[in-house]
């Protein structure tokens, strides 16, 4: 059994005296739960990736032709080594 400082030890809390029962209790209950799914035997069970029946919706990869990098960067107000120069933004 958990102390309650050792919960707000962890979550770096100083909580007043009746907050502290109140989130002990909390804490103990849930710990209860993770207690009780601990013994759940899942030897048979498959992972499962997500509960939704999702299928791929993107399309195919098709091949295109590209434009070349000349003609775009030719309307860039400014331009460095074949790449778009921006003001920096962070410091």
């Amino acid at each position: 059994m958990h102390q309650m400082g050792d919960f707000e030890e962890m979550a770096m809390l100083d909580l007043p005296s009746d907050e502290r029962a109140w989130v002990s209790e909390q804490a103990e209950r849930l710990l209860a739960g993770f207690d009780a799914l601990e013994g759940a035997d899942t030897s048979e069970i498959q992972p499962l990736v997500t509960v939704l029946d999702v299928r791929n919706v993107l399309r195919e990869d098709i091949s295109a032709q590209l434009i070349p990098r000349e003609e775009l960067l030719s309307n860039a107000p400014e331009q460095y080594d074949g790449y778009f120069q921006v003001p920096k933004t962070l410091v």
